[in-house]
């Protein structure tokens, strides 16, 4: 059965203006790019073209979502200011979050893409999927986004999949170099949904992704986040998977496991220090799918959140890509071999002190 991938073009139409990566423009700093703007998902896109791969995947066509869907966890009031904004000429959704006109439309569709990869999983159109949206989605809150996140597309996605297909546990597994903060918030009184958060300490948002936000009321263990120190390269990656992630999926065993991926935490991103290669994001890949393998029917989804290195993050992309079809292509990642060499790529003491205290969190999956 094949893979599924979503893109539209219109998903690099997304504007977020003229900023200096991540500071808007003023007379202290020459302004230039903002870090989310399309380069990354359009090359990764393209990579997917050019190394033949493409063809070989199933086209999932988006849809817009509806403002009924988005009103399942985003205030109206909220979503009527991104439309107005939007239908003027661009807003803000908070600090660091603008968007241009019609950011409200595509953001709507990338919602509906991320639904769409859901739909074609959950219905066996397809084994598993990827879908390839902008904006992203896994800082927004009901009220704001922020973040470069408009809507919460994964959110959105699982409150779809419960309303339209009956989906029960739902387990997600954030690699995102940032805290997945507005995932955590959809479902953080939620028993029926683990959420699950690799992400470099206290990077973003600032003061959340600690060990001690856990859930509440009925969802108190369902929360589980897993902050990294700085540094932390493939082989830190993949013990907080064999130590955390998995215990924790087996132990909950959901009838889906969905990735929020962002692929920040690499070796060459601008917006974090970590140092995952493209062949950490295969490996974690292939444990994700075993697991899938074994608990749901090898039921998988992704949905594209950060990743602000235009250089590396078709790279990242591709070997997920590869991974998640079984095919192997002829390109290979030019960094691999320099990366491999790198000091300290293999877990440290420290890091896995670290990994380690938040281990102790899966005993209280039921």
């Amino acid at each position: 059965m094949a893979t599924g991938f979503v893109w539209h073009e219109l998903y690099a139409w997304h504007n977020t203006w003229n900023w200096a990566q991540v500071f808007p423009p003023s007379l202290t700093i020459q302004p230039g790019e903002h870090a989310e703007n399309p380069e990354t998902k359009r090359r990764f896109r393209n990579l997917l073209e050019v190394s033949g791969l493409l063809d070989q995947l199933s086209i999932i066509k988006p849809r817009y979502a509806t403002v009924e869907e988005i009103a399942r966890f985003h205030d109206r009031d909220y979503i009527a200011r991104i439309k107005a904004e939007s239908d003027a000429n661009g807003g803000d959704a908070s600090v660091l979050t603008p968007f241009g006109k019609g950011s409200y439309e595509i953001a709507l569709l990338s919602t509906g893409g991320t639904m769409e990869a859901f739909d074609a999983v959950i219905t066996g159109k397809v084994r598993n999927a990827y879908a390839l949206v902008r904006p992203p989605g896994h800082h927004a809150i009901a009220a704001y986004g922020m973040g470069f996140c408009l809507f919460a597309n994964v959110v959105l996605a699982i409150m779809h999949a419960r309303a339209t297909h009956k989906v029960g546990r739902v387990a997600t597994v954030d690699w995102d170099v940032h805290h997945g903060n507005g995932t955590q918030a959809g479902f953080y009184s939620d028993p029926t949904t683990l959420t699950i958060s690799l992400h470099q300490d206290n990077l973003f948002p600032p003061d959340s992704g600690g060990l001690a936000e856990r859930g509440e009321g009925a969802g108190v263990g369902y929360n589980l986040n897993v902050p990294l120190p700085p540094g932390c390269g493939d082989g830190a990656y993949v013990a907080a998977f064999e130590r955390v992630v998995l215990p924790a999926l087996y132990r909950f065993r959901p009838e889906l496991i969905v990735v929020p991926s962002g692929f920040d935490a690499s070796g060459a991103d601008p917006l974090g220090r970590m140092m995952v290669s493209s062949e950490g994001y295969r490996k974690m890949t292939r444990l994700l799918m075993k697991a899938a393998d074994d608990l749901c029917g090898g039921r998988l989804v992704m949905s594209h959140e950060g990743g602000y290195s235009a250089m590396y993050v078709p790279y990242c992309g591709l070997a997920v890509m590869e991974e998640l079809s079984g095919i192997r292509t002829h390109v290979e990642d030019p960094w691999a071999p320099l990366m491999a060499n790198w000091g300290q790529m293999e877990a440290q003491p420290h890091q896995l002190a670290a990994i380690d205290q938040a281990s102790k969190l899966v005993e209280s999956i039921r």
